[in-house]
């Protein structure tokens, strides 16, 4: 496939399937490697041909799979030299690390691969600009705040996979502990759908095609409503975007390069 397609999205589980006419790509891992394979399969892509895992933080629900898949299927993972030291202590060694510099474009295959960092409560958490050809995809999750760094490097993306991860209100009346709700709505934490929704029309633009909100919570948002949220704000801003939700357990809308 040449494109791109959510795998799993949310606090169980994210991977992203990403691929060019010459690289394949998967960004986190954090659902089993079986998982990885079947989704995979759904969209006509062997997890033999996968050519590397990008990884954006240490965290379970994003590296979950990759003793299996680093060890067993000898797949080479890419993580900043914070990251990789915490998925070892995690995970025990993982072989084949290619170390990247936050902050540093590098190459692989026909993709230019750019990682920065957001505001998340782990070593050295990234998110990740993906050039192939003249395409731009911007994917960002797991951050508290969108600092200007963020917006700038999201700007001019043709494709947009972006967090919306919970609405207030239902964060303060869910029956989740007060520690767990101080996490989620600090600077370390995760974007609310307001949040989203004031990022994307700071970086939206005319050549935008497609955005899928992704890493909802399962008990602190409703798909309806965050897309609700950002659709009337990027409204109010002038253009009406193709918007897609990114689902935990299913696969999500595929996206092809043409």
């Amino acid at each position: 496939m040449h494109g791109f397609c959510p795998l799993a999205s949310g606090s169980k589980g994210n991977a992203i399937y990403f691929g060019t006419k010459k690289t394949r790509l998967l960004i986190d891992a954090g659902i089993s490697a079986k998982a990885i394979s079947e989704k995979l399969s759904e969209l006509e892509v062997e997890l033999s041909t996968i050519d590397a895992i990008l990884i954006t933080h240490e965290h379970t629900d994003h590296i979950k799979g990759l003793i299996t898949l680093a060890c067993k299927n000898k797949i080479p993972v890419f993580a900043n030299s914070d990251t990789a030291k915490a998925i070892v202590e995690i995970l025990g060694e993982i072989p084949r690390f290619k170390i990247f510099s936050t902050g540093e474009t590098f190459e692989f295959g026909d993709i230019e691969i750019h990682p920065f960092s957001v505001q998340h409560d782990t070593l050295d958490p990234v998110a990740f600009t993906l050039h192939t050809g003249s395409l731009k995809v911007g994917l960002c999750t797991d951050l508290g705040f969108a600092t200007t760094l963020v917006k700038n490097h999201l700007k001019q993306c043709d494709y947009l996979y972006v967090e919306a991860n919970h609405q207030p209100s239902m964060v303060h009346s869910s029956s989740r502990p007060p520690i767990y709700k101080q996490r989620v709505l600090s600077r370390q934490g995760h974007l609310s759908n307001d949040q989203c929704a004031e990022l994307l029309a700071e970086v939206v633009h005319p050549d935008l095609k497609h955005i899928h909100l992704a890493h909802l919570s399962q008990e602190c948002n409703h798909p309806t409503l965050a897309e609700q949220i950002v659709r009337q704000k990027l409204l109010e801003s002038g253009y009406e975007i193709d918007i897609s939700i990114a689902y935990q357990d299913t696969l999500s809308k595929p996206i092809s390069f043409h």
